[in-house]
């Protein structure tokens, strides 16, 4: 791809766009600036309204439907940092906090954490580059299949 593209062609070049932004379930905001450091609330595979990918890995859900699911998390990523911060105010992306549920003898979440991975990288290029936990949950909220945290540097005026 051209590296003169911004992420939001690079998107496009994908045939990809940025979903509406969710709001907050809770008492919390989506994006918190601390210092030079944003984090991005948990996000899920929510497209414009529609909550998709709903069950479990290994069960109901696929293990390519979980990769496709997690690379929707991350397109809600770039939607709140597009909407909250602006893409050219990230020095680059630091850490992903990636959850899932499954059945019990699933295992091939690295593969469907590629979905964001895989996308952050694609779109952000060397600022896409991260670290990643990956965290197996009995249950997540509105029985997702996958949720996605992010932690990203900001540039310093």
């Amino acid at each position: 791809m051209n590296n003169s593209m911004t992420p939001k062609e690079k998107l496009n070049a994908l045939g990809l766009q940025l979903p509406e932004i969710s709001t907050p379930g809770g008492s919390y905001v989506s994006v918190n600036t601390r210092g030079n450091i944003a984090y991005v609330a948990i996000q899920f595979p929510i497209r414009n309204g529609e909550y998709l990918y709903q069950g479990r890995l290994g069960d109901t859900i696929t293990t390519d439907q979980g990769y496709e699911a997690m690379k929707l998390c991350a397109l809600n990523v770039l939607a709140q940092i597009d909407e909250k911060i602006g893409f050219d105010a990230i020095e680059g992306l630091n850490h992903i906090d990636a959850y899932f549920q499954s059945s019990i003898n699933w295992d091939d979440s690295p593969i469907v954490v590629n979905g964001a991975s895989d996308l952050f990288i694609e779109v952000l290029e060397q600022k896409g580059i991260h670290t990643r936990a990956i965290f197996g949950v009995d249950k997540l909220p509105r029985n997702f299949s996958v949720g996605l945290t992010t932690s990203f540097t900001l540039k310093t005026t």
